[in-house]
């Protein structure tokens, strides 16, 4: 049977890409759309695909009175913990590409998830970030000393990013990089050093001409290794990965964080 889906912020900039993609697939059965400022239009016709017969609701909750096995969610960090509370008190899966939920909401999500027997899959879904994820974590079991530099939106209202602060948190359960001057006995201005997320320097750049980029880089005696993921165009990138993820997660109980964990599980590159 086709997964029933429920997309949440299906006029935005990945949601109404996604939109056309669902209903194209086989696997999937796009019954429910939210977007506030589409209330009570038909999708295909916001989004202007042509009617699709599926109705736009202002809230989650009026959308999910059509019963879902699975919640996409690509709305706001204030909208998305609360989605995915509800989607798993109706038992539905979720994939989560909002960023800006922070260690602590996951841990309540993984509980919740797994109380209910519900997977729910978070992290940035473009393939390159999937792999960036991947190698990092790889790289951190053999480098001591990295620092995580994230590039967007001038008004992107999150600072680290999503992907930028999931790196950070996932490389130092790898471990915790080596600061050789401790950050609270930097000379001038300590925000200069970037913000700590679990030990590590974070950096935010915000300037219009970006749409997504997270670089991580090492140093290394007299080496150096970068590896940066870059999207030049907001929507498209996360497509395919989302879909990917859509498949999986039902099949899943749990928090799992990161495309690259769907991709290669623990396995080491």
């Amino acid at each position: 049977m086709a997964i029933r889906v429920c997309l949440a912020g299906a006029t935005g900039a990945v949601g109404r890409l996604l939109a056309p993609a669902l209903m194209a697939d086989v696997d999937f059965e796009l019954v429910a759309a939210v977007a506030r400022g589409a209330k009570g239009r038909d999708l295909g016709e916001a989004i202007g695909s042509g009617r699709c017969g599926v109705a736009v609701q202002a809230t989650l909750d009026e959308a999910l009175q059509t019963p879902a096995d699975l919640l996409i969610d690509y709305t706001s960090p204030a909208a998305a913990v609360v989605h995915v509370r509800a989607a798993i008190a109706k038992g539905a899966s979720v994939v989560l590409g909002t960023t800006g939920v922070t260690a602590r909401d996951f841990e309540e999500i993984d509980a919740l998830a797994r109380a209910r027997g519900v997977g729910v899959a978070t992290g940035n879904f473009c393939l390159t970030a999937a792999l960036l994820q991947h190698f990092a974590l790889f790289a951190a079991r053999h480098l001591e000393q990295w620092e995580v530099i994230d590039f967007n939106k001038a008004d992107k209202p999150d600072s680290p990013s999503g992907t930028a602060r999931e790196l950070a948190e996932r490389m130092a359960a790898v471990r915790r990089p080596h600061i050789v001057h401790p950050i609270a006995d930097t000379h001038g201005a300590r925000d200069a050093r970037g913000a700590t997320v679990d030990g590590v320097q974070c950096h935010s750049i915000r300037l219009p001409g970006f749409a997504s980029a997270v670089e991580v880089v090492f140093g290394h005696g007299l080496e150096r290794l970068s590896l940066r993921h870059e999207t030049i165009a907001a929507g498209e990138p996360f497509v395919a990965g989302t879909l990917l993820a859509a498949r999986r997660v039902v099949e899943s109980t749990g928090l799992i964080r990161g495309l690259d964990t769907l991709l290669f599980g623990d396995r080491p590159v």
